[in-house]
């Protein structure tokens, strides 16, 4: 495992998201990762799973300083009234009294983009979160984040997968100094059939699984997130880091964009995306 430094943070490259996962998923998966040797580990309100990522953690016996804790405030909660406290609900599920990271869940269409920035500054002032963070923002929004924050914006969250055309957004953060974090990087089940990338699988004795998670953190400044409710997958999706693509099978696997690669567009939530 290495960390990937992102305007004054220092990230674990490799985290793991309970997205879509019950709490007895999650009760259940989470000492498994920590044994494994996770320590990234995402969530959101939405998700409706911190208080047992909080329960799973204090239960394992976890070090809080040797862990990285992100969570996302949810679009409803982006008002005066409801912003901090559903921050402090956040804490107070996860069983911590600060995060590492929180991140404005979606931009949205209904508060401005200065409107949460401010709020979220707001609460990484109160000292509920070392640092802040976004998902989900195209550049314009992102660049406007970073140009009204006070405090630095170290990621953005956001789909990435071997289907989908990111580099547009990956250069932009390069160049502002902050992380890409990739959700959705197996493309929801896609990359694990494609036969491109298990021939690649295959030169290196590991799982098409294995290949697309390499191809995301071998890129600078990438953090993946895996996910799986097979306790036999968890040690699989960590062990990534004991070799490293050639540049012709990156370029293979980056190849594999198309138009039509976008999976996830909620109406209402998702910005005008980036071309």
């Amino acid at each position: 495992m290495f960390n990937v430094t992102a305007n004054g943070a220092q990230i674990p490259a490799l985290g793991f998201g309970v997205f879509r996962m019950s709490d007895d998923e999650v009760e259940r998966i989470v000492p498994e990762a920590l044994t494994t040797g996770f320590r990234h580990f995402d969530t959101a309100q939405i998700y409706g799973n911190e208080a047992a990522l909080g329960r799973a953690l204090e239960q394992a016996g976890a070090k809080r300083d040797e862990l990285f804790l992100t969570t996302k405030v949810w679009v409803d909660n982006y008002t005066v009234d409801r912003f901090a406290a559903s921050v402090d609900e956040s804490l107070d599920k996860l069983r911590v009294d600060q995060v590492d990271l929180l991140l404005l869940h979606w931009p949205g269409d209904k508060v401005p983009v200065a409107q949460q920035v401010e709020l979220l500054n707001a609460v990484k002032d109160a000292g509920k979160t070392r640092h802040i963070g976004v998902s989900n923002q195209n550049i314009q929004q992102m660049q406007e984040t970073i140009r009204l924050s006070a405090s630095p914006i170290v990621t953005n969250q956001v789909e990435l997968h071997p289907y989908l055309d990111q580099s547009h957004l990956l250069a932009a953060g390069r160049e502002a100094g902050l992380a890409v974090t990739a959700y959705y990087g197996m493309a929801d089940g896609k990359v694990i059939g494609d036969p491109v990338i298990g021939a690649i699988a295959a030169k290196y004795g590991k799982t098409p699984a294995q290949i697309g998670l390499r191809w995301l953190v071998q890129q600078d400044g990438v953090i993946a997130l895996s996910k799986t409710a097979n306790i036999a997958r968890v040690a699989e999706n960590f062990a990534i880091f004991d070799f490293a693509l050639e540049a012709e099978d990156m370029a293979a696997i980056r190849a594999l964009a198309r138009p039509d690669g976008r999976l996830v567009s909620p109406a209402g939530l998702a910005p005008d995306w980036d071309l």
